[in-house]
């Protein structure tokens, strides 16, 4: 099974990337918070992998960290949560804040995770509250704490908007309009989904 892939970044997407490997090219499902810090195209990318087999297909998901990774591994290991939904779950908030949000059983921040409903969200606190803790966070983004100013999200929401191929002063417009429907406060992920809604008409 594949593990890990290094290679050039060949295209990319909101939801996936297509990494070239000597030649070779691997679609690739990620978060939209890793999708966000990817290099530009045909730039050097290292990515761990997790290869899903199904009757009909051969899925690859990559992760930036092994935190992110083993998160993933206790998310898809809860009943009824598939690598799709793990992988949406990872896309709602920083690996820190969503492993913080599991352990105090804070199960109202988790159903704000676009996708995740108030039976999803009580089930991942019932079967992963103790598990979180034994994960060791080095080397992940720090949890941004309720003091954190606005304007650092919505920087970190122009820099994937751009790192995506839009111009600066598209992302900047789409940043600002998002947070004006949504709220500031809101989750990047709403808000990363707003202004992609706004740049595609």
């Amino acid at each position: 099974m594949i593990a890990f892939l290094k290679g050039l970044v060949l295209e990319k997407d909101v939801t996936e990337v297509i990494v070239d490997v000597n030649g070779v090219g691997y679609r690739v499902a990620l978060s939209i918070l890793s999708l966000a810090r990817l290099p530009e195209v045909g730039q050097p990318v290292t990515l761990r992998i997790r290869t899903v087999v199904r009757e009909d297909a051969l899925d690859l998901y990559g992760f930036s960290s092994r935190p992110e990774e083993e998160l993933f591994l206790l998310l898809t290991s809860v009943s009824h949560v598939g690598p799709k939904l793990a992988i949406n779950v990872l896309s709602g908030l920083e690996v820190a804040e969503l492993t913080a949000a599991i352990a105090k059983g804070d199960v109202a921040r988790l159903t704000k995770i676009h996708g995740v409903g108030k039976k999803t969200a009580e089930r991942l606190v019932l079967e992963l509250k103790e598990k979180v803790k034994l994960l060791v966070l080095d080397g992940v983004p720090a949890a941004k704490g309720k003091n954190s100013k606005p304007a650092s999200t919505s920087s970190d929401l122009i820099s994937a908007l751009v790192n995506l191929g839009y111009k600066e002063a598209q992302a900047e417009q789409a940043a600002q309009l998002a947070e004006e429907r949504a709220g500031a406060e809101a989750p990047f992920e709403l808000l990363f989904r707003e202004s992609l809604k706004s740049l595609r008409g």
